[in-house]
């Protein structure tokens, strides 16, 4: 439906596309490449600030291959780090973990690079690498690991939250629209049947007095049902469908009401395909028939137009009766048709519709809706 609904469901398509694995690990891939670059930049500048040269090959090594083996193990520790999540109901023994998640990934991380290096530096034609002695390589690294770990359970933590958060809208906006669907079908059911009653109590009216008027009545009310029935379930319908609705009704109670009864008709021809709610019409015409005729001649003359003004689609339904009697607090008193045609309109548009039900030389009512030709999303 016409709602913020929408826009967050296309949010959260859009971030769903980035949060793809290829792209997380592309990402993730181009984050470690760009920080072992900026390690060597730092490294190699640093050599040369102090006057020495001819170490760009083997600091270049260095801090890709370094970088490289860190991205390997870096699956791993996103596993471990979900796997063993430090929450306020379990610190006590998650931080432990995590402590020992952290030196294990630091003894992984120093052992592979020392491995790869001593078995790529041949093939890079820059001899055989040695990395020192290792009993204080490892604490020499064990303080970068200590902050890339750190670092990396608090940008797997936000990320998840992001992401439940993400998932918690989705599914929030997924409800609202099925709950939506589930009033407007129901308001539906409520109108349908109320529209079919009167129309066979209108039949039944004139059933004994004149059998070829009421025989003439069924067979409208049977094309009436044929092209409710085509339109389905669809919450809109072009603006040409509803008419011809509007226009079968009209022709029942024209079998019953005879001369006492007059209708024009005032529809812009370019907006005939613009789609309006279903069975939004016949419920302000069914008002019209009921309470607008002239309480002096007993006679109705109702006008049905339909035109566009700007962005939006104005219908409006004129009777020429007393009015709407108004209570102390200046409001309208609507019936079930005009009060459930009020909660469609709320529910499909929100505030970007709008009905005006006004006392001018009898009830004129104005339905505003935003002007567009493709079915509102449910």
């Amino acid at each position: 439906m016409y709602l913020p609904v929408q826009s967050n469901h296309q949010a959260a398509e859009n971030t769903s596309r980035w949060m793809q694995p290829g792209i997380s690990w592309l990402l993730s891939f181009l984050g470690f490449t760009a920080f072992g670059f900026f390690n060597f930049e730092y490294r190699y500048l640093d050599n040369l600030a102090r006057g020495i040269h001819h170490t760009f090959a083997i600091h270049l090594f260095e801090e890709m291959t370094g970088t490289y083996v860190g991205l390997a193990l870096f699956p791993f520790v996103i596993w471990a780090i979900r796997r063993f999540r430090i929450r306020r109901d379990n610190w006590r023994i998650m931080v432990p973990i995590n402590l020992l998640i952290m030196c294990a990934f630091s003894v992984a991380d120093t052992t592979g690079m020392s491995i790869v290096r001593s078995l790529l530096s041949p093939l890079f034609g820059l001899g055989q690498y040695d990395y020192g002695i290792m009993l204080y390589r490892y604490p020499m690294e064990f303080a970068q690991h200590v902050l890339f770990f750190w670092f990396a359970v608090g940008g797997i933590y936000a990320f998840d939250s992001y992401r439940e958060a993400r998932d918690r809208q989705v599914a929030s906006a997924d409800l609202e629209a099925r709950l939506a669907e589930a009033q407007l079908q129901n308001l539906q059911l409520q109108l349908q049947p109320h529209f079919l009653f009167n129309a066979l109590n209108t039949i039944s009216s004139v059933m004994y007095d004149d059998v070829r008027r009421a025989d003439a009545m069924l067979a409208r009310l049977s094309d009436l049902l044929r092209r409710t029935l085509q339109t389905g379930h669809s919450q809109e319908v072009p603006l040409g469908e509803e008419l011809a609705l509007v226009k079968s009704y009209i022709a029942i109670m024209e079998e019953r009401f005879g001369d006492h009864l007059q209708v024009e008709f005032a529809v812009d021809p370019h907006v005939m395909r613009t789609l309006v709610p279903q069975l939004i019409l016949q419920p302000l015409v069914e008002n019209a028939m009921r309470h607008g005729r002239n309480p002096q001649t007993s006679k109705l003359a109702l006008r049905i137009a339909a035109i566009q003004e700007d962005s939006n689609l104005l219908l409006r339904v004129q009777d020429n009766g007393p009015g709407m009697s108004v209570d102390s607090s200046d409001q309208m008193s609507k019936g079930i048709g005009l009060s459930n045609t009020e909660q469609r309109l709320l529910s499909l548009y929100g505030t970007r519709q709008q009905m005006l039900l006004e006392n001018a030389n009898g009830l004129r009512i104005t339905i505003r809706l935003p002007l567009h030709t493709e079915a509102v999303s449910i």
